[in-house]
């Protein structure tokens, strides 16, 4: 996977505050992320992650501040930023099937009906679930559902692929094997990532910069490059010095923003 474009920012968080209820719940986040970059942000509960996949995703807007996409201030959800959320089983639709759910982005930008067929079968095909087509959410195990959850975001073809610890709920093999898929599915196609995880190991494994939030309210506290080469190899990468190194000075960030 190439590094970031030197380019100007794709999406930008300026000065943003962010109140709910009257509780504060971000404040002064200044944020880049540019193009081709997979950005990680970690943090303890209550820092605001979400908040800011939510403002990214033109789900909320800011208290105060800006946030723009493409040099333009984010005014509601635009098709080619896609979000994966944790929870797969609300997100995908239990009375279509696989190719259903990944059909409805086609209805919905109105693609003719004779290119979805092959379009589906194509999306269903990277993620692995080929086979899969005429199964629904119910016949397919969480991984499978979580993969069908990411094949539906990219048949939107987006730019920003904004994720919401969406590995958090699934065990450990089958997390590394989707975190395997998400990284070629990035290198193939250029797009740029935004991930909230709480597994620190997982954000140094995917990301090519890290950023740390602390809460009450949440603000950026930190922001790590990663200094490992790509492709990533699940038994030899977190075995080197640069991975072990970021991992404990994560460790002890983490460990003081909670106390």
């Amino acid at each position: 996977m190439t590094a970031p474009s030197a380019e100007p920012p794709l999406i930008a968080f300026r000065d943003i505050d962010v109140a709910i209820g009257g509780r504060p719940i971000l404040t002064g986040i200044n944020l880049e992320i540019y193009k081709g970059e997979f950005l990680c942000i970690v943090g303890p509960s209550g820092c605001g992650k979400t908040t800011l996949l939510r403002l990214a995703a033109g789900l909320l807007p800011p208290g105060s501040g800006t946030v723009s996409y493409e040099g333009k201030p984010v005014a509601g959800p635009q098709r080619d930023v896609a979000v994966v959320f944790q929870d797969y089983g609300d997100a995908l639709l239990p009375w279509r099937t696989a190719a259903g759910n990944i059909a409805l982005v086609y209805e919905t930008m109105g693609t003719p009906r004779a290119e979805r067929a092959e379009r589906i079968a194509a999306v269903l095909a990277r993620v692995g679930l080929a086979e899969h087509a005429d199964k629904y959410p119910s016949q397919l195990s969480g991984g499978m559902q979580q993969r069908l959850q990411i094949a539906r975001c990219l048949a939107q073809e987006p730019k920003l692929l904004l994720m919401d610890e969406p590995f958090g709920a699934l065990d450990a093999i089958t997390r590394q094997d989707l975190q395997d898929q998400v990284l070629k599915i990035v290198a193939d196609s250029g797009t740029t990532v935004c991930f909230v995880t709480h597994d620190l190991e997982e954000a140094i494994y995917l990301g090519h910069r890290v950023v740390a939030m602390k809460p009450h309210p949440g603000r950026i506290a930190a922001t790590y490059d990663v200094d490992l080469p790509y492709p990533r190899d699940q038994q030899t990468t977190p075995e080197q010095p640069a991975f072990m190194q970021l991992r404990r000075t994560l460790l002890e960030f983490i460990r003081g923003a909670e106390t």
